[in-house]
């Protein structure tokens, strides 16, 4: 019981974390006037694509679809981390807090840019200072949120 607690109160966390995440990107497009993304719409592609899956629809509607999808991938990376970092807590992993919300956000960032390295969406060597700190920036936003969050509802006992 103690490990489905844990995962529960990490996803939270985790979804919390990605709310963060997301303020801090969408500030950002503000404050740069930069466009979204498209490389979480390329990865639903790409991966329906590897796993001869059909995205139903065609034209508008399915482009709608591969839209809306996009986004769900960096939800289910960030509540992912945050599930896996909540089971590592409740079974006794009680890091520090600049060290926790280091790894999640490290965490999130492999969750979200290694899928799309490996699919060849994007080259992260091929990436720019400013690129990377768009990257950077909003994920240690997630790891500080998820962290904080998971101290909070996951408190480290004392022997």
């Amino acid at each position: 019981m103690k490990l489905v607690r844990g995962m529960l109160c990490g996803a939270a966390a985790g979804a919390a974390g990605t709310t963060a995440l997301n303020a801090v990107t969408y500030l950002d497009m503000v404050l740069r006037g930069r466009p979204t993304s498209d490389t979480p719409e390329k990865t639903v592609e790409k991966v329906a694509e590897v796993a001869h899956l059909k995205i139903p629809g065609s034209g508008e509607e399915r482009k709608n679809r591969v839209a809306g999808l996009g986004p769900m991938t960096g939800l289910a990376a960030g509540i992912g981390v945050g599930a896996i970092f909540g089971c590592a807590r409740s079974a006794g992993l009680h890091p520090g807090p600049a060290t926790s919300a280091l790894l999640a956000a490290a965490a999130a960032m492999a969750g979200a840019d290694g899928p799309m390295s490996a699919l060849g969406i994007t080259d992260p060597k091929s990436w720019s200072v400013v690129d990377w700190m768009s990257d950077i920036i909003p994920h240690l936003a997630y790891g500080a949120v998820t962290a904080a969050l998971l101290r909070e509802l996951l408190p480290a006992r004392r022997a």
